[in-house]
């Protein structure tokens, strides 16, 4: 399926417009940026609550709090040395659980009476114990709601797999989540030492480096070992070349930025699954990252899809 990420309320018709099955990745970061202290849980249920109506049938996924590295709150500063190697992610919200709390707590009760499918995500997990500890939490917060008399039911939770850690115990972390999803931005930067920000070596952030595809197979494979829906959210998924190899791989979402969905669908439909996986096969056979994009390109070039390649 072809899913969007958004942030704000604007990004929703521009992504039912253009035909967008889902959201694979809600930030739900965007709405604590734009205020000057942290969002009430009624604050948060009210906009998580339109979200899901503006989406209905479709299901929603809302990633927790995922503020540190480049994305700073400015009445909670966290000042460090290397902040893509501090506190980020789920380790800011499990230190300080009062904001995961009244967050899941807030986007569990907006399901209310809407019966969206809700998934939760977790960003940044390096750990089987962030999980345990996440979820610990998560079915609390789901008990209590359920006592105070709101009937809702439990939303899926998954992991985001943005870290090498996390993708040598992928298979450990399927087992205990409902699904996965790549965030592969972070985990490129992670795997390749790079940061694509910085000019003088942005271009050794490549999406076809041979480890990274490797990467991305082996949580594939592990994903369908213990038979749990797969996604990637990041710039790769919204990448026409890039889509065609994670759809042979068994991808089942692709969630991306709404203004490269019809490109990635017309792609898609421009090739059989069977000749994907042929591509695939042959490009995981390769060592050099350039000698793999232009042998995908050129597929795309044979298929009349010049128009859609990526220059890098």
């Amino acid at each position: 399926g072809l899913w969007v990420n958004t942030g704000l309320l604007t990004d929703i018709a521009r992504s039912l417009g253009r035909g967008a099955e889902g959201v694979g990745l809600y930030r739900t970061e965007v709405h604590f940026m734009m205020n000057d202290r942290f969002p009430t849980e009624e604050e948060q249920r009210v906009i998580y609550r339109e979200h899901l109506q503006a989406f209905h049938p479709r299901p929603v996924t809302m990633r927790t709090l995922d503020i540190g590295g480049d994305k700073s709150l400015s009445y909670f500063p966290i000042e460090e040395e290397n902040p893509f190697l501090g506190w980020r992610g789920i380790r800011v919200t499990l230190d300080h659980r009062e904001i995961f709390i009244a967050q899941v707590r807030a986007m569990i009760k907006a399901n209310e009476g809407i019966d969206n499918y809700l998934r939760i995500m977790l960003p940044m997990v390096t750990s089987i114990a962030e999980i345990d500890e996440a979820q610990r939490l998560i079915s609390r917060c789901y008990r209590e709601i359920i006592e105070e008399g709101i009937e809702v039911k439990m939303p899926d939770v998954g992991v985001m797999i943005e870290v090498p850690a996390a993708v040598y115990q992928a298979r450990d972390i399927a087992k205990r989540v409902d699904f996965l999803s790549v965030g592969s931005n972070d985990l490129i930067q992670y795997m390749l030492a790079v940061d694509r920000n910085n000019a003088r070596v942005a271009e050794l952030f490549q999406e076809f480096h041979p480890a990274v595809l490797q990467a991305l197979q082996h949580v594939a494979t592990a994903a369908h070992s213990e038979g749990k829906p797969l996604g990637v959210c990041g710039e790769m998924a919204g990448n026409p070349s890039a889509a065609l190899l994670l759809t042979a791989m068994g991808y089942d979402v692709l969630s991306m930025n709404a203004t490269n969905l019809l490109m990635v669908k017309w792609a898609l439909s421009s090739f059989s699954l069977e000749k994907a996986k042929r591509i695939l096969n042959q490009t995981l056979k390769m060592d050099n990252a350039y000698l793999i994009k232009n042998l995908v390109d050129e597929e795309l070039r044979k298929a009349g899809l010049g128009q859609v390649i990526r220059s890098r």
